[in-house]
């Protein structure tokens, strides 16, 4: 029967309501109903969007360690899983492992290139390890996608800009090498 109910649709409806329940609680701020109903939703129908919505609840409600297994859960389902990388994205940028916050969000980027809060958090993380010149085109991108939806992140992207320009002009020159013939010699 259980399987005659899947294929009709109820479990995948039943499994919705629950998920549009917990993000109804989860704007509320009201986080634990959210992650009953949300864990209802995945008892239902198990999809890697419920467990990595569950992830994103935990993380903010400061759970990261209940939040890692249900992105990388998430993941195994379905690869590309954006919410999933972004999340894994944030926990690492959180925990300062910027290569491993730039992968996630690498993938976050491509999973989903409209969504510029990846965009913004990839420019961050980008910046925290040393390489501002992309920094400052990821956040550039960033910030065109926030103006044209006039989101109010905005205000900060372009913050960061100037930040980021101003790192940029203040940065010293790159030195040319001279070749091995041509570097002076030590005194002895």
């Amino acid at each position: 029967m259980a399987r005659l109910t899947q294929r009709l649709g109820f479990t995948r409806y039943q499994a919705d309501e629950y998920y549009k329940m917990a993000l109804d609680f989860y704007r509320r701020g009201r986080f634990d109903d959210a992650v009953d109903h949300i864990t209802y939703a995945i008892e239902e129908l198990p999809r890697s969007e419920y467990f990595a919505t569950r992830g994103l609840i935990y993380m903010e409600d400061g759970l990261p360690e209940k939040a890692q297994p249900d992105f990388e859960e998430a993941l195994r389902l379905y690869p590309v899983e954006m919410l999933a990388h972004y999340g894994l994205g944030m926990l690492a940028y959180r925990a300062k492992k910027w290569d491993e916050a730039i992968t996630h969000f690498t993938q976050a980027y491509h999973a989903d290139p409209q969504r510029p809060e990846t965009l913004y958090y990839l420019a961050l993380a980008y910046h925290r390890n040393g390489n501002n010149p992309v920094a400052l085109q990821l956040m550039e991108v960033a910030h065109g996608i926030f103006e044209n939806a006039d989101d109010r992140r905005r205000i900060d992207a372009n913050k960061w800009i100037r930040e980021l320009k101003k790192l940029l002009d203040d940065a010293p020159a790159p030195q040319p090498e001279l070749p091995p013939q041509q570097q002076p010699l030590l005194d002895e």
